[in-house]
């Protein structure tokens, strides 16, 4: 099942998560235009996973319902391609990647199995918009929105870091 989610321009308030059939399947919170803070909500409109950048730091930490820490993203440093990880507690370490100027990303697993496949689909000047296909049985597809979320996060605070 593939999902549909975005960003807002300005890094602030709600917006939907859409299945195949464009019928919404949950919603995230983007909870300030000065912070990267967001919470992705399922399809009973209950939170699942949130995501935050600590204080002063570049990682992303993905938190389930309860607070509990469910694991980092961080990006790492490669010629010619993107390059993220996304470690988890107890669940193993994933592998991010794109080439340099592609949209495509992938999600390798630690043993080089393909756990995810996304895209990102928006315009030149429109906010961040993404489609996900999730293979992993490890891996929640709403945690997954978390995840790309903050990598999105990530990309963005680089560029402003560069301008």
């Amino acid at each position: 099942m593939n999902l549909y989610f975005r960003d807002n321009f300005f890094n602030a308030g709600t917006t939907e998560i859409l299945n195949e059939q464009q019928e919404q399947v949950g919603h995230l919170d983007l909870k300030s235009s000065f912070g990267s803070a967001i919470e992705v909500y399922g399809q009973d409109a209950r939170l699942l996973f949130s995501g935050s950048f600590p204080f002063f730091s570049g990682r992303w930490e993905i938190s389930g319902a309860n607070g509990e820490q469910l694991g980092v993203l961080k990006s790492r440093f490669a010629f010619f391609k993107k390059k993220f990880t996304y470690e988890t507690e107890g669940r193993g370490s994933y592998e991010i990647l794109s080439p340099a100027f592609s949209k495509e990303y992938e999600i390798f697993d630690e043993s080089g199995g393909l756990a995810a496949r996304f895209e990102k689909i928006n315009r030149w000047f429109a906010s961040g918009a993404f489609v996900l296909n999730n293979h992993s049985s490890q891996l929640d597809t709403y945690e997954l929105v978390a995840v790309i979320m903050g990598m999105h996060a990530i990309q963005k605070r680089q560029q402003a870091s560069s301008s």
